[in-house]
């Protein structure tokens, strides 16, 4: 580090203070008589003094500088235009420890901003929390988006959303996972928690990952209808399709022979008219079963979506259009709400029709002995800014059994429904990438909301 200086200048006034005692011992010996032994004590104690005060400035310069390592104060810099060529040379050492400390400082910086970022925006919710106290460290944006909270000082905070869920997180050990459904928002989401323990300078902490598996279990279940589905519907017009040509076939053979009054046969006249009647109920059954199935064929045949813009307004205008003559007739009042006006969204506009019609009409049958019959459709945009159109009455509502099962092909509270229509909506809606809900209460009214 360039201690030469140091060492000179240390080696000079030790020499000086040898030199200076050794006088001093002279004049004791009496040998040199025209210098006083107070004086020499006086130059001695001076050059001892200075000797200290050289030493200790240069173990000043030296603790200042681990002080500033120790306490993390990088920022400084050490003089190097002093006349002591020596303590330059330290001081200049000194401050380029201190740059490789600064760039090494930013270097770790920049990789925690770096991981920081990585945390909050990857996809999955991550929670980290002291093990004993539940104290948060961090929670990431898309664990406040699954949850719907804006922070959490503690996991316990957490209890007003969901006890299950806060003693889940510090039930899990490390690998452990579980599942768990919440409702939230009006929203029904299922939830696949996984943790595992860490520990960090001496605390034990647990990281917990969330991610939100609803759709993609919707997804895996409708796979599985549509699957059943075409296979009953394969084995079903197999059967069936013979049945009705065969049908059809004898009946313009008996329409032939009663058209020509011919009663030669081993078979009366009456006896062909039964005949006949039975034939007739034949193929019109076969039809409505075709036509039956051809329904549930829907369910798999979804066409994709044509994406584009649409304008809200003019989609519930036309859709008002569409089904003013049915309301009217059902003593029904229809109210339209958009806000803003303005407002769009990126659909297939003949699919999204096809929802709203068919939740209209939903809305039409849920009336039951009320004197006001209304049914709102409003357009808006939700607090996370996403277009949001509902559709809401005032019927009868839903039991919460119903309400489990309502989206579930084939499951009909209808007389003559199929139970295929929510079912195919909320597909088409899965396919915008979008959600449609449910809210009911029994004598008060039902809403579903399509969320794009």
């Amino acid at each position: 580090m360039g201690f030469k200086n140091f060492k000179v200048n240390v080696v000079a006034r030790v020499v000086a203070i040898v030199l200076t005692s050794f006088l001093l011992y002279e004049v004791w010996g009496g040998d040199i008589i025209f210098l006083t032994p107070l004086l020499l004590l006086f130059l001695l104690g001076v050059q001892i003094l200075s000797l200290l005060k050289y030493i200790d400035r240069s173990n000043k310069e030296i603790v200042s500088f681990l002080d500033s390592i120790k306490y993390d104060d990088i920022e400084s810099n050490y003089a190097t235009d002093s006349n002591n060529t020596s303590v330059n040379k330290l001081n200049t050492e000194f401050n380029k420890v201190i740059k490789r400390f600064q760039a090494a400082r930013k270097e770790k910086e920049a990789d925690y901003q770096y991981l920081k970022n990585i945390v909050q925006h990857v996809g999955i919710g991550l929670i980290t929390f002291k093990k004993d106290s539940g104290e948060v460290q961090i929670f990431n944006t898309a664990a406040r988006r699954l949850l719907r909270i804006s922070k959490a000082e503690n996991v316990n905070d957490l209890k007003s959303i969901s006890q299950p869920l806060v003693d889940m997180f510090f039930r899990l050990k490390t690998g452990g996972r579980d599942l768990v459904k919440l409702e939230i928002g009006g929203e029904i989401i299922q939830l696949a928690v996984y943790a595992i323990e860490l520990t960090l300078r001496g605390n034990e902490y647990k990281l917990v990952s969330i991610q939100n598996i609803q759709s993609e279990l919707e997804e895996k279940e409708m796979e599985a209808w549509q699957n059943l589905v075409r296979v009953l519907t394969h084995e079903i017009m197999n059967s069936i399709t013979p049945i009705q040509s065969l049908a059809a076939t004898v009946q313009v053979e008996l329409d032939a022979q009663l058209a020509t009054n011919n009663n030669d046969g081993p078979v009366g006249g009456e006896e062909i008219e039964d005949i006949h009647l039975a034939i007739q109920t034949i193929q019109k059954r076969s039809e409505g079963l075709i036509r039956f199935v051809q329904d549930f064929r829907n369910l798999t045949r979804t066409p994709k979506p044509k994406l584009a813009k649409v304008s809200v307004q003019d989609l519930l205008n036309q859709i008002s259009i569409l089904m003013q003559k049915e309301v009217k007739e059902s003593n029904i009042s229809l109210h339209c709400d958009i806000s803003p006006s303005d407002l769009e969204i990126n659909a297939d506009k003949e699919l999204i029709e096809q929802v709203l019609i068919n939740l209209i009409k939903n809305a039409v049958q849920a009336f039951d002995e009320q004197t006001e019959r209304d049914i709102h459709l409003k357009a808006f945009k939700s607090d996370k800014g996403r277009p949001v159109i509902s559709v809401t009455d005032n019927g009868v509502g839903i039991d919460d059994e119903a309400l489990q099962r309502i989206f579930i092909p084939f499951f009909t509270t209808k007389k003559n429904g199929s139970g295929i229509g929510l079912s195919l909506s909320r597909q088409i809606m899965r396919q915008h990438q979008g959600v449609l809900t449910v809210k009911s209460k029994v004598d008060e009214g039902t809403e579903f909301a399509l969320k794009f």
